[in-house]
């Protein structure tokens, strides 16, 4: 059986991806509409290597029939058409931030939480996590089955693309200005992004932690664990995909790091290559284009009692964003929709 599908933000980096993922994946589907804004009604956008679609007015789509919906198209403008399309009977995966802590919708990493989607009958939504999120969580989810965490300390270093394509060319832009000496005005981000990294991602809130920030913190109690303790730094780095996470955890048992690196070896979705010489690591420019979270540098924190540290690499548009929201249809298709 083939499910009528609609992307929502078909034009923009996660829409591309999506699309992508899901004919890589061989996606049941007997249809797929592309939908974007009015400026971009008739443009085309790949699905596959064979097929082009043509890119629909969201706000003319009548969602009648559809059975599926990935939306990536901005929290604003999520808040509209989201329920619009769940009323309409369809099952909106919604990729942005707007519906994440709303307790009717399950926020769901399937290797993580794959029961959690069974709640998605309540509001017919599901979100998909903060793409840091996402990737932290298949980290240490096996680590948290196997002793326990306490607490976790994660600083990120993330790309620009998650702040979209707009990002992305200014920091082309930027970079190459700065070798022909053209002044650097910062458009896309609060200060300059070529050659600097920036703590700030999203708003600020009156406790002085970013948005993003406490993203991490309260989708993490939601998805794996309410009494977890969580404190994050957030950065943008002048890389064009790819984040990485350096990530501190405090356990209440006694954990080796040759057993975290067993569990997470076990982990469906983690991929360990943590050698101790010269390129024993993965960086953020060699997960481009992989499914995999990537996990590195496992060792003892000796200043904590039962401490380790480890490093985080993904791809935020492939696991961060498209293919855990083409994960989550996949769960639907098998277990719910029939």
């Amino acid at each position: 059986m083939g499910y009528r599908v609609a992307v929502v933000g078909a034009t923009g980096a996660v829409g591309k991806e999506i699309l992508s993922t899901l004919d890589e994946r061989d996606f049941p589907v007997d249809d797929v509409a592309a939908l974007a804004s009015k400026r971009s009604i008739g443009t085309k956008v790949s699905f596959g290597e064979d097929h082009e679609l043509k890119v629909q007015d969201l706000e003319a789509f009548d969602f009648a029939g559809t059975d599926i919906v990935l939306s990536s198209p901005g929290a604003s403008i999520s808040a509209i058409h989201t329920p619009r399309a769940a009323k309409a009977g369809a099952v909106v995966v919604d990729n942005t931030s707007q519906f994440r802590m709303d307790p009717d919708v399950p926020l769901v990493v399937p290797e993580v939480n794959r029961e959690a989607v069974a709640g998605y009958s309540k509001r017919n939504i599901i979100a998909n996590p903060n793409c840091s999120t996402i990737q932290m969580l298949l980290a240490l989810k096996p680590l948290h089955d196997l002793a326990r965490i306490r607490r976790v300390v994660v600083s990120t270093y993330q790309s620009v693309s998650g702040a979209g394509k707009d990002a992305m060319d200014e920091l082309f832009n930027q970079t190459r200005g700065i070798f022909v000496n053209e002044p650097v005005k910062p458009e896309q981000f609060t200060k300059q992004i070529a050659f600097n990294v920036i703590p700030h991602i999203d708003v600020f809130m009156e406790d002085g932690a970013t948005k993003e920030e406490w993203k991490m913190v309260v989708e993490t109690k939601k998805i794996l664990d309410p009494s977890i303790k969580v404190s994050a730094t957030c950065v943008r780095v002048p890389a064009f995909v790819g984040h990485a996470e350096a990530i501190n955890l405090e356990f209440d048992s006694p954990i080796s790091p040759e057993e975290a690196r067993a569990a997470l070896r076990d982990q469906e979705g983690v991929t360990v290559v943590d050698h101790r010489v010269d390129e024993g690591y993965v960086t953020p420019a060699e997960c481009v284009g992989e499914d995999p979270v990537f996990v590195s540098r496992i060792r003892a924190d000796s200043t904590v009692e039962n401490g380790l540290s480890m490093w985080v690499v993904a791809d935020n548009l492939r696991k961060g964003a498209a293919l855990n929201a083409v994960q989550i249809a996949e769960v639907l298709a098998q277990d719910y929709l029939g």
